[in-house]
């Protein structure tokens, strides 16, 4: 027997995936797969096309040098469309197979449970994207984080950007997975959850740690002021 995989449907039933999942096989999945991946090719691209994360380039096109801009907005949007492919990639295999690894839960099971993490992160990124445009700026820290808060009463910006990470959706992710992966591992629940809340806290340090990171001084070989 066969059953549908219907994203929102199955996203907000996570008991009938689950029963679906252990009694027959799925149809259709990689055809949302696709339509994900595509969707958040999209709006990586309209993010860079309106000119979220690329205040550097302005500089060139205000001092006259027209030619010069155009390709390296070309160059930005084709980075940008290739840094959300690896973003979704990472976050679709990479912690599906980590989970696997982990949790002894069969690849393709833990891959329909990543398919929402990676959607759900993407509509994170389209809320943010969506208030950014309405108000005419973009800020370093996401408005649905814990980032904005911790920049107003701390110093550290390695602590600032780990808070920065740190959102609904995160704890949301945190519960599906769970949800998810408790009905198919024998891991305890104590553990379980312990090693899903590791693997978000690693994520969230690494990408601090990155951030803080002075990049664009190495890549220009200028030593920091």
């Amino acid at each position: 027997m066969f059953f549908e995989f219907r994203f929102w449907r199955n996203l907000f039933n996570q008991n009938e995936l689950i029963e679906s999942l252990n009694n027959t096989s799925m149809r259709h999945f990689e055809r949302r797969v696709w339509i994900v991946a595509f969707s958040g090719i999209l709006l990586y691209a309209l993010r860079d096309i309106w000119g979220m994360n690329t205040e550097a380039l302005t500089s060139i096109f205000v001092n006259g040098y027209g030619d010069t801009y155009t390709i390296a907005r070309t160059a930005s949007l084709l980075g940008a469309i290739i840094w959300a492919i690896l973003f979704m990639a990472f976050h679709f295999f990479g912690i599906a197979f980590l989970l696997h690894k982990i949790t002894a839960v069969d690849l393709s099971k833990v891959a329909v449970l990543q398919l929402f993490v990676v959607a759900l992160l993407l509509m994170e990124k389209a809320l943010v994207f969506f208030i950014f445009a309405i108000v005419g700026y973009t800020t370093d820290f996401s408005l649905l984080s814990f980032g904005p808060l911790a920049a107003t009463f701390l110093d550290n910006k390695f602590i600032i950007y780990f808070f920065n990470q740190l959102t609904f959706i995160t704890a949301l992710i945190i519960a599906i997975q769970f949800h998810f992966l408790r009905a198919f591992t024998t891991i305890s629940s104590r553990n379980l959850f312990i090693i899903l809340l590791a693997i978000q806290i690693s994520l969230a340090l690494i990408t601090a740690g990155i951030s803080v990171l002075p990049l664009e001084t190495w890549f220009e070989g200028r030593k920091p002021a």
